[in-house]
């Protein structure tokens, strides 16, 4: 491989023609500019310089080097600019989530990507486990989770809460066991592990009771209070995703006597820096949260 300091001493020397000039250009003594040549050739096992005295001709070989030398150094050049540049509103930032979080933080971050176009966002919405495998994968840069991760490999700090609610059609009279009971659930990906945590601290009769009857099921965060707000049952969700709900007169949210929320995990590797666009999006999320 070309030695770059090499090829940076020949290619300057070409441009200014004069070695004394090029030395006092590249900081150097005359005959480290010589050297550097010579060292060229020896590498290349051919001559790039037919000397005629103080004054100098190229030959093919030496022309050749130029030309594409030249390039090879400003794309190095380029480079080691762009290694050293660590803008804090330009570049991917890829967020992973479960939905409901996604539903909070999306337009909020949308208006960050406005505000600044060079700055890209990738959001993929999944559950705890996808998020904290794509961390541990480095197929994300942060994740947000409602659990604290199990993988070394990924850090994680609390950043926030999320209350769990209770959502009925807006015409329930009440909210008694047996009511409950008798309208059904509206299931979803994370359905029972919510059920457990809300449910389970307000009604003693979920713990021994027959199991709730499911009128319906759906993965899409954003379609879940769909059945609900026809009357097809009831569901516990997490607070972003019923306030996303875009027909909230059609559902009734109750407040319990136990209130419980889920904390929110911001997740990254602990293997790798963060990037200055990737902590500015992190201060974002912080003040949504």
């Amino acid at each position: 491989m070309i030695n770059p300091i090499w090829l940076r001493s020949f290619c300057t020397l070409v441009e200014l023609g004069h070695f004394t000039r090029t030395a006092e250009r590249l900081h150097m003594t005359q005959s480290g500019v010589s050297q550097h040549v010579r060292k060229l050739e020896e590498q290349l096992d051919t001559q790039l310089l037919v000397r005629e005295g103080k004054q100098f001709s190229l030959t093919d070989a030496g022309q050749t080097l130029y030309q594409q030398g030249g390039g090879i150094l400003q794309a190095l050049q380029q480079l080691q600019q762009a290694v050293r540049q660590d803008p804090p509103f330009a570049g991917v930032v890829r967020v992973t989530s479960p939905g409901s979080m996604g539903l909070k933080l999306y337009a909020d971050l949308l208006d960050l990507q406005q505000q600044h176009p060079q700055l890209v966002l990738d959001y993929r919405f999944t559950s705890n486990s996808g998020v904290e495998q794509a961390i541990a994968q480095f197929d994300s840069d942060i994740g947000l989770m409602t659990r604290q991760p199990t993988l070394s490999e990924v850090h994680s700090h609390k950043v926030g809460q999320e209350s769990l609610l209770l959502v009925t059609p807006a015409q329930s009279p009440s909210l008694t066991w047996a009511s409950l009971t008798q309208l059904g659930f509206i299931d979803h990906p994370d359905g029972a592990h919510h059920a457990s945590l809300l449910l389970g601290a307000n009604y003693p009769e979920f713990e021994y009771s027959e199991p709730l009857s499911t009128r319906g099921f759906s993965n899409q965060i954003s379609q879940i209070l769909e059945p609900v707000s026809r009357g097809l049952g009831f569901t516990v969700l997490p607070a972003y995703a019923v306030d996303a709900f875009t027909r909230p007169e059609l559902i009734k949210v109750h407040a319990l006597s136990v209130p419980v929320s889920e904390p929110i995990y911001l997740c990254y590797t602990r293997k790798s820096a963060l990037p200055q666009r990737v902590l500015s999006v992190i201060d974002v999320i912080k003040t949504l949260l």
